[in-house]
């Protein structure tokens, strides 16, 4: 008793240092519980099948037989009371995804192949553990023969797409990289006009993931965000997408759905992270010093542009089918006997280009996916001039507002909206473009939109706020 009491004082009269050792014990024993995936138990009135599958799904199957030290007896009771809300999501999910997979399907129906390219360096390495824990079990639970590419290295994504056979879905886990190299790979292939027509899943695992905010609702939980954008892909509704074709004078062209940025801005945000060490006020300071070494920043440029094109009509998901033998054959018989009018060829109308000479701080050239609106008329892509007559001050406010939210035009900025436009670089330009946050050597380039071009997998609660119910 005395040493118990001894050991109470000793506690008390250090209470500084009890106060962070047992904050150090809490978060230590928090990390160890989510780097082992330690998962709550199903509950008892649960039968002993779905207790195996349980514990099987889980890695728990060969832990249990395991002996149980008093350090894992405490750590599995404190959770067993504290339940990991993670977990909880997980399970949901897969159960959701269960449901799916137990759907019968005829007989000489072959299961859907889903090509999943995993990045898994994204978000500084922890794509591949965020993809195993919440993302894979759901597609395997759901039915779908997955086949999972694992990329190694920059740029291999898109000579893997060259090679790539026949597939029913394609299924992005990444981030903006992984996407711009996978769409890239799929629209530089010679029969991309087939394969452009396969869906296409996100699954959101990099630093940025900018095409997650078009598709999926907003959610500060990470775990939940996987999980729903990994039922969305299951759900099966789709939302076709802008794509822009950037093509350069002697390489191949890039596409990206998100769009490019070229000026002060952009190099200003690539240098923040060489300042970690002030914390909140990194950003700021990497703009701040970016004005130290040249003021004022200007980008010289010469910029043509077409205005918007009208929106032809949507094609039909589903191809008619093909008439009787009998109707085949008295409309060759009708066209045989009274040949159609020969149709007088039309003059070509030229090209109606527009000029511009600018100076500014920073260009923006952006698809129009983030404001979706699926019944308006024209197509076209928005470019944003901002103006050169900023202060220092505003730079480095703007400048935090811009990592935010990249793509925003702030007042003042002059706003084009075209359908093509092609950007002359005076010589010796330097610098690097930013396509879908990715950087690309600075060149005149060519800018085209193609509208519609590729249908990606959406939250069915997205693209109800997008089409009207009509349409539904």
């Amino acid at each position: 008793m005395a040493r118990a009491v001894k050991v109470l004082t000793t506690l008390r009269n250090h209470w500084k240092k009890t106060t962070f050792g047992v904050c150090l014990l809490s978060w230590g024993g928090h990390w160890l519980y989510g780097k082992h995936c330690r998962k709550n138990k199903p509950n008892v009135q649960n039968d002993e099948e779905e207790i195996a599958q349980w514990h099987s799904y889980e890695g728990l199957a060969d832990e249990a037989e395991q002996p149980v030290t008093f350090p894992g007896y405490l750590m599995s009771t404190l959770f067993s009371i504290l339940p990991n809300s993670d977990d909880l999501l997980r399970r949901a999910a897969c159960q959701e995804a269960q449901a799916f997979g137990d759907e019968l399907i005829p007989s000489s129906m072959p299961l859907k192949k889903a090509t999943v390219f995993l990045n898994p360096a994204a978000c500084k390495g922890k794509a591949r553990n965020l993809f195993e824990k919440n993302a894979a079990p759901i597609l395997h639970l759901s039915g779908l023969d997955v086949t999972i590419v694992k990329t190694d290295y920059e740029g291999q994504a898109k000579k893997l797409l060259e090679m790539m056979e026949n597939t029913d879905l394609i299924i992005i886990a990444g981030g903006d990289g992984t996407v711009q190299e996978v769409i890239t790979g799929l629209l530089r292939r010679a029969d991309e006009a087939a394969f452009s027509k396969i869906p296409i899943g996100f699954i959101p695992l990099g630093k940025t993931c900018t095409l997650s905010h078009t598709l999926y609702p907003e959610s500060t939980n990470q775990v939940q965000h996987i999980t729903n954008a990994t039922l969305a892909i299951l759900k099966g509704e789709t939302v076709p997408l802008d794509v822009l074709q950037i093509k350069g004078e002697k390489e191949q062209p890039v596409f990206a759905v998100t769009g490019l940025r070229w000026g002060s801005y952009r190099d200003a945000g690539v240098k923040v992270s060489k300042y970690w060490y002030l914390g909140p006020l990194k950003t700021k300071a990497a703009h701040f010093f970016s004005t130290l070494k040249e003021w004022p920043q200007k980008r010289q440029a010469a910029l043509m542009y077409l205005g918007p094109t009208e929106r032809p009509p949507e094609e039909p998901e589903e191809k008619p089918s093909r008439p009787p033998f009998y109707k085949r054959l008295c409309r060759r018989l009708w066209l045989y006997f009274s040949p159609p009018p020969k149709e007088i060829p039309q003059e070509v109308t030229p090209e109606d280009w527009e000029e511009l000479e600018l100076s500014t701080i920073e260009l923006s050239i952006t698809t129009r996916n983030r404001q979706l609106d699926l019944t308006r008329t024209e197509d076209f892509m928005d470019i944003c001039i901002e103006a050169n007559t900023v202060s220092k001050g505003q730079f480095v406010n703007r400048g935090s507002q811009k990592m935010r939210d990249p793509h925003t035009c702030p007042e003042g900025s002059q706003c084009i909206q075209a359908s093509r436009c092609i950007l002359q670089l005076p010589e010796g330009t330097e610098g690097s473009f930013g396509i879908d946050n990715e950087e690309h050597e600075a060149m005149p380039v060519e800018v085209k939109l193609l509208p519609r071009k590729l249908r990606f997998f959406c939250d069915p609660r997205v693209k109800e706020q997008v089409l009207p119910a009509v349409v539904q």
